[in-house]
């Protein structure tokens, strides 16, 4: 679309900077919600508007979103929260009502496999409510509901010097696990493919193939030249251990749920009428780049 300008939010983060970056690559108007100015500085130097919001604030959300031809948007997780699924449908309820004062034609809304599912699914459950809050308003809707993050797996290196990799999902279990920057890059595509009003549409995203916990450890193990072995760790030792690093009793109980929902098969793409995607990106890279240089 000739001179259309494109919100992005979450541009602090892994995603929402991918997608900027790849839209200002191909010469389009971009225009990056941060939350104050000196977030926006970098943007502004690369050429993109700049616009001040918090996504809780509707009146500041919904004049950032005002003028666009499509945005994105997403729920930033906040992990010392005491109720996460309340907080969180208060702040989709807040972004649904900006898209629709400032009459957003297109949205493009990070969501994750398994939200199709309203319950047993952990955080997972707060994107659910989110794509129906979105689809409510109107807009042409576009939820990428993408695969567990590979860069997840940095928080499990710690214990890499005793060559142990522990995981919460079984190791056997094989899983869709997709890089960062291949949700970015396909949210960009998204945005400027645009969308049908009243026909939301679904994108299940994945990475070039799944993988098990031991294929995690044997790539490590290769990456470092020493041995790794994968160790499963039960699910109680889940909020202990979440909670230890700071995480909210309530979040991690969710983070509890959503590893026995990957586990059980429940927390997977829907299939069906919904698009499947694979990005380009071999875990083995994303896990190159998480190891200390």
């Amino acid at each position: 679309m000739k001179n259309a300008t494109y919100a992005v939010a979450g541009v602090s983060g892994h995603t929402g900077s991918v997608v900027a970056e790849t839209l200002l690559a191909q010469g389009k108007q971009v225009r990056v919600i941060v939350r104050d100015a000196a977030k926006g500085a970098a943007w502004k130097a690369k050429g993109a508007e700049v616009a001040i919001a918090a996504l809780g604030d509707l009146a500041a959300v919904t004049q950032a979103l005002t003028g666009v031809a499509g945005a994105y948007l997403l729920l930033p997780p906040d992990v010392t929260s005491t109720t996460p699924i309340e907080h969180n449908a208060k702040l989709s309820a807040t972004l649904a009502a900006a898209v629709r004062a400032a009459k957003v034609p297109h949205v493009v809304f990070l969501s994750s496999v398994g939200a199709q599912h309203a319950t047993g699914n952990g955080p997972i459950k707060a994107l659910h409510q989110g794509e129906l809050d979105l689809a409510a308003t109107g807009t042409a809707l576009t939820a990428v509901r993408a695969a567990y993050f590979q860069e997840n797996w940095g928080a499990a290196l710690g214990m890499l010097a005793q060559g142990i990799l522990p995981t919460f999902i079984p190791s056997d279990v094989r899983y869709p696990q997709v890089a960062t920057k291949d949700i970015g890059k396909t949210i960009a595509a998204a945005l400027v493919e645009g969308g049908t009003p009243g026909k939301p549409q679904i994108i299940e995203l994945s990475g070039p193939r799944d993988y098990t916990g031991s294929e995690i450890a044997a790539t490590l193990a290769t990456l470092t030249g020493k041995p790794v072995a994968v160790q499963n760790a039960p699910l109680d030792a889940v909020v202990p251990m979440f909670t230890s690093f700071g995480l909210s009793a309530p979040v991690a109980e969710l983070f509890r749920e959503m590893y026995a929902g990957i586990a059980s098969g429940r927390v997977a793409p829907e299939g069906g009428t919904a698009r499947q995607v694979r990005g380009s990106t071999e875990v083995a890279e994303t896990l190159k780049a998480l190891l200390p240089a």
